[in-house]
């Protein structure tokens, strides 16, 4: 039977601002990628979404960025190895000592905005913030971007890893698919097939063990009800990497 991981990235609202439907999206997953405190979150909102992430028997990640909140993780920086490596340590650490109190597993750490694009294409980047993950705990996998360094890196370092599929910048035209149908059969394609239609037209070889659903807004929340039925449909089992 074939089997994909639906992850959100959760646990962004700071303070007194709310950002997300945290609470709806998380019954409809199966990892969370919480935020520690960088690019968005606080120690209290880390605490309530493992709390919930545990309720839901969801896969708990770290969702670790740059140290931006007033850009939201999405600038990029100009930062030397060695920082991105304590970057990485000092956030899985943070949300480590929540899941430990919680009595929970952190499983896996997506990089975040411009942390993930970057490493992407960086290698050296990429290698630093593996070696962090590697050095804080060698069974935390990596969730990162499907045949980028960060897949090689991850391999380079010894880690175990899972692959989402690589996007087309939004500022592009076409980059968006807003026929909801077409996407899903484009994400039934990637599991089933271990292929997806670029926006070229060509098909691409892709391996997507785990696909990112965003759960921001009323109509975002129903296509991930949608999806979820429609691999659940297909015979598609919806479980952790």
């Amino acid at each position: 039977m074939k089997s994909v991981d639906l992850n959100c990235d959760l646990g962004e609202s700071f303070g007194r601002y709310t950002l997300g439907l945290d609470d709806q999206v998380i019954p409809l997953i199966s990892s969370a990628n919480i935020a520690c405190g960088y690019h968005a979150s606080d120690p209290v909102i880390m605490e309530k979404t493992v709390k919930m992430a545990k309720e839901h028997q969801v896969s708990i990640g770290a969702h670790t960025g740059f140290p931006d909140l007033m850009g939201f993780g999405r600038r990029n920086m100009a930062v030397s190895n060695e920082e991105s490596k304590a970057y990485t340590k000092y956030q899985i650490g943070a949300l480590l000592a929540f899941c430990k109190a919680e009595g929970v597993k952190l499983a896996h750490v997506k990089p975040h905005g411009a942390f993930y694009n970057m490493a992407a294409k960086d290698y050296d980047l990429a290698k630093a913030i593996c070696e962090g993950i590697y050095e804080v705990d060698p069974s935390i996998k990596l969730l990162g971007l499907s045949n980028s360094k960060m897949i090689k890196a991850a391999k380079d370092t010894g880690l175990a890893y899972a692959e989402d599929g690589t996007l087309v910048n939004r500022r592009k035209p076409g980059a968006m698919i807003t026929d909801e149908d077409e996407a899903i059969r484009r994400v039934i394609g990637m599991v089933k097939d271990g292929k997806v239609t670029a926006i070229t037209g060509k098909e691409v070889a892709i391996q997507a063990d785990s696909i990112c659903v965003h759960g921001d807004g009323e109509k975002a929340l129903a296509f991930v009800k949608k999806i979820r039925e429609a691999l659940t449909a297909d015979g598609i089992e919806i479980k952790p990497f």
